[in-house]
């Protein structure tokens, strides 16, 4: 629905309605799309009620691919959602090492300090990149982008190469290799990744690494439409 819908359905002044819904989208429990200006539940909502249209189908067609990469790196996989400020683990699949390293789903990652940011950064609404640059870039660890025009730049490099790394720059020791994911629209909704401690996901992964990944994205897109053009007509 667009703002002047609510209003008219609970009866209340716009200007407030649209402060309302300024809240909820910062928070993640709506989202915003820019090219209709209407709104819908965000990954939060999803998260506390599996009730956000779209997000929960992001989840299910993610189920497969993500068992398949984690099974052939053997590392956890999580897939994420941007919201107006980071983004929220959706869902993880746990890795099959002694020690497996994962992100709690309803946890939220930095937008300007994870891999996951980064893809979305690249891929996403340029609304993302803008609100990022204008926020003070506040240092996680000593390896944090801080400075606007080197995360610029870095944005850059992901949208050439398409996946991004973010060897600790959210916390010390921990890396992660991210892809984007697409729906049939073409639009960013989620971001596809591995998670391991800088040992197993090197700050320079290797091709194979790499391709899992971003064949991980593939599916996860392809099954939510991305670039299916549907049966040829009989001939």
């Amino acid at each position: 629905m667009g703002v002047t819908q609510i209003a008219n359905r609970l009866g209340i002044a716009k200007s407030a309605i649209h402060r309302h819904l300024q809240g909820l989208t910062e928070r993640g429990y709506l989202t915003q799309n820019q090219s209709t200006a209407r709104y819908t539940l965000g990954p939060k909502a999803y998260l506390i009620g599996r009730l956000a249209p779209g997000i929960e189908d992001v989840a299910a067609a993610a189920d497969g691919p993500m068992r398949e990469a984690r099974d052939k790196v053997g590392l956890t996989t999580v897939l994420t959602a941007p919201s107006m400020s980071g983004m929220v683990v959706l869902k993880t699949v746990h890795g099959t090492t002694a020690i497996a390293i994962g992100a709690r789903p309803g946890s939220e990652l930095p937008m300007h300090a994870s891999a996951q940011g980064f893809v979305t950064l690249a891929f996403g609404p340029a609304l993302h990149l803008e609100r990022t640059l204008r926020q003070p870039l506040v240092p996680l660890t000593a390896h944090t982008i801080t400075e606007p025009e080197t995360l610029k730049a870095i944005v850059e490099t992901v949208r050439r190469d398409g996946y991004a790394t973010a060897p600790e720059q959210a916390l010390l020791g921990i890396n992660a290799l991210a892809a984007p994911v697409f729906n049939a629209a073409g639009e960013l909704v989620a971001a596809a990744a591995i998670v391991s401690s800088i040992q197993f996901v090197p700050a320079e992964p290797d091709a194979g690494m790499i391709a899992a990944v971003v064949e991980m994205a593939r599916q996860i897109s392809r099954n939510l439409g991305h670039g299916y053009a549907g049966p040829r007509p009989a001939q």
